[in-house]
């Protein structure tokens, strides 16, 4: 079968993998228009839940990545001056340059050979293949050129993705109220030295700085002044760290002839619950089994894949669409006290329950009641406060 893949992110360059240890006799075409290694951002974040997908299906891959990964069991909430601690939710982090690097070397071990820095468009996009895949992200040259139903929507908070070279020993919500506004920080080590800084503050907040049109050293100096105390006094590292709206995207249809979408082309899921690339993976992975199972009869594929695979994702979609729907309206949380925000926090998505948690994170529970005297009902609401 003759397949061409367009975008050389985690999903393009995983599945071109996938699909050439399939089958020998796949063509397999990959473009990207940017060059080798150029990405933007710093780490990515990993749930235990979303390593043990790659783990089941792919441990080769998964043994690649796994060891290049920083770990950590607690997740830590800093408001108001406290930090309330939320034991036993587990995570894990890579850079994202590590993670492409990693996933061309092993598509380095087959036949295909990436097109680095060609862009291709117009009518040679899909003509002359049998599937063309979209994995070339929100901006996809791929769904530009057929009808896919297309919904993007920003979302009102701005974010900028910086760095910083300090490691935080869990992944940590810091919020912060200025004279200006409200800001919230979502920070992770992925690195033994190094670690992700995503800052994220609501529309009103972010005309206040005059973000709009600062440069990005700028607007990294300002907001490692917003978290000196934080950041130890280090700077803030940028990598085309401007400020953004997140693009909550979907498609009503995942395919359209002989053209199909993974990862970001496809839909997006907000950062705050860190599954985009592990979305992207699994889609890939979802994918390659279609092709494999029906041999060369590409609709077939392509249906296939959509059946197996959107009841999945968007359960998972709901669940990224909550918690951004919750980061839209953080400053009004930070109304709440420390255990509260935090309960809240963890809340927020729909897919822990009072019961869930108690077994996940048994010290931050029993913390929580003896706060509020030691009483939370079975939705979460405690005794003189709010979740």
């Amino acid at each position: 079968m003759r397949i061409r893949i367009v975008g050389g992110g985690p999903a393009g360059l995983y599945l071109a993998y996938l699909l050439a240890g399939q089958d020998a006799g796949h063509e397999i075409d990959l473009w990207e228009q940017n060059p080798k290694g150029a990405t933007f951002g710093f780490g990515v974040v990993f749930s235990d839940q979303a390593l043990g997908f790659l783990k089941d299906d792919d441990p080769g891959t998964h043994d690649l990545i796994a060891p290049e990964m920083e770990r950590w069991r607690d997740l830590r909430i800093n408001h108001a001056g406290r930090t309330v601690t939320l034991d036993g939710i587990g995570f894990a982090a890579i850079g994202r340059h590590r993670l492409l690097d990693l996933l061309a070397a092993r598509l380095e071990t087959t036949a295909v050979r990436p097109r680095w820095g060609e862009r291709i468009e117009g009518a040679a996009l899909l003509d002359g293949a049998d599937i063309v895949v979209g994995a070339d992200g929100v901006n996809s040259v791929v769904r530009q050129a057929a009808d896919f139903g297309t919904d993007n929507r920003p979302l009102a908070n701005r974010f900028a993705w910086f760095g910083v070279e300090k490691p935080f020993d869990a992944l940590t919500q810091t919020f912060r109220r200025t004279e200006k506004g409200f800001f919230n920080a979502h920070h992770y080590r992925f690195q033994p030295d190094r670690s992700t800084f995503i800052v994220e503050c609501d529309p009103a907040t972010h005309a206040a700085y005059g973000f709009e049109g600062m440069g990005e050293d700028e607007s990294a100096r300002i907001c490692a002044e917003i978290f000196a105390d934080v950041l130890d006094g280090r700077p803030l590292l940028t990598n085309k760290s401007n400020w953004r709206q997140f693009p909550r995207l979907s498609n009503d249809r995942w395919s359209v002839g002989n053209a199909v979408l993974i990862g970001d082309a496809l839909r997006t899921a907000h950062f705050s619950i860190g599954s985009g690339t592990r979305l992207a993976l699994e889609d890939a992975i979802a994918l390659a089994d279609a092709i494999g199972e029906v041999g060369r009869d590409a609709p077939a594929a392509l249906a296939l894949f959509e059946e197996r695979r959107r009841p999945i994702v968007e359960k998972l979609v709901a669940a990224a669409n909550a918690s951004a729907a919750w980061y839209e309206d953080f400053p009004a949380h930070m109304a709440l006290d420390p255990h509260d925000l935090a309960w809240s926090y963890i809340s927020r998505s729909g897919r822990v329950d009072p019961d869930r948690l108690a077994k996940l994170s048994p010290e931050f529970v029993a913390a929580y009641r003896a706060a509020k005297d030691g009483t939370v009902d079975k939705e979460g609401m405690a005794r003189g406060g709010t979740s």
